[in-house]
């Protein structure tokens, strides 16, 4: 067990209230009238979530791409955000980190409504959070609704962000897709509001695939089978599609696509592939071209 899995089931026994979900999913559901309040925070920190080199109005999109994600997994529409800001001492920085985020907050409409701003020590990481709200007033799909018999999708290919990481590590001034997949990455507002009338369970990717479909397998108590690794044709120039290439984009993190779960028959109203399917049991199985591949002793992505 992780330190970070430690932490949460200690950090359980305080998040008691219904709307915490037992902290078994990435949001809060606070129901409020005939509607729900979605929340969900994130944060962002320096040498963990992002390079020091990375442009800050990059990171400043990010962090609202990440928060936006949560929104979109449960098909809510965003309706405000509260921002805690570590300012750098590089008025310079704070000021293009701010016009990122306000990019990405006004091309999704998440209004800024409030939050704090901190110093932190000279030397130390820059570290930003951010809480989104949202609203869902249909079906809010979790993560452990899935049913035995459901086809697994996912709304894109998977890798191309864990590549641009690696390009951007190699050389700061890397660009393409597969660096804009890291660092702008696009959450799937308009596809969860359209998937989750439909879907038995519902979460993006953003510690990876293998960890994420294991953690809904497990809060589902199902087993997930995954059959296909869909590769882009960018990440696929680059590292070709061999089987170690397939596994290490399921384990990359900081994709954001959103993996779901449908009846058998249903078909998925956007664009998605078909990866897998959910069977009785428990655990995930991994296959690659027909056969069963060991799965890795890292899954994805995980704190400690």
């Amino acid at each position: 067990m992780s330190a970070e899995s430690r932490f949460l089931t200690l950090l359980r026994l305080l998040a008691n209230h219904p709307a915490a979900q037992g902290l078994m999913d990435d949001v809060a559901v606070l129901p409020i009238g005939d509607t729900h309040l979605i929340l969900t925070s994130d944060t962002m920190v320096e040498g963990v979530h992002y390079l020091p080199t990375d442009p800050p109005a990059d990171i400043g999109w990010k962090l609202a791409a990440v928060n936006l994600s949560d929104l979109a997994a449960k098909g809510a529409r965003p309706i405000g955000c509260l921002l805690n800001y570590a300012l750098s001492g590089d008025e310079g920085w704070d000021a293009a980190f701010l016009a990122g985020l306000g990019e990405a907050l006004d091309r999704h409409g998440l209004p800024l409504l409030g939050g704090d701003t901190v110093k932190m020590p000279d030397g130390a990481p820059r570290s930003y959070s951010l809480t989104a709200i949202g609203e869902a007033s249909g079906p809010i799909p979790t993560r452990s609704g899935a049913e035995p018999g459901d086809m697994l999708y996912i709304t894109g290919p998977v890798g191309d962000a864990g590549i641009g990481l690696s390009l951007a590590r190699a050389d700061p001034a890397a660009a393409g897709p597969l660096v804009d997949a890291y660092r702008r990455p696009r959450p799937r507002l308009s596809e969860g509001a359209l998937i989750a009338p439909l879907a038995t369970a519902m979460m993006d990717l953003s510690d990876g695939l293998l960890i994420d479909a294991q953690r809904m397998a497990q809060a589902s108590d199902v087993a997930i089978t995954i059959d296909h690794i869909p590769l882009s044709p960018a990440l696929e120039s680059v590292r070709g599609a061999s089987t170690a290439v397939q596994i290490a984009a399921a384990q990359a993190g900081d994709d954001y696509e959103l993996l779901f779960t449908l009846p058998r028959g249903t078909t998925p109203p956007v664009r998605a592939i078909r990866i897998g399917h959910v069977g009785t049991g428990a655990g995930l199985t991994l296959m690659i071209d027909g056969a069963t591949v060991p799965l890795p002793a890292r899954l994805g992505w995980e704190h400690g």
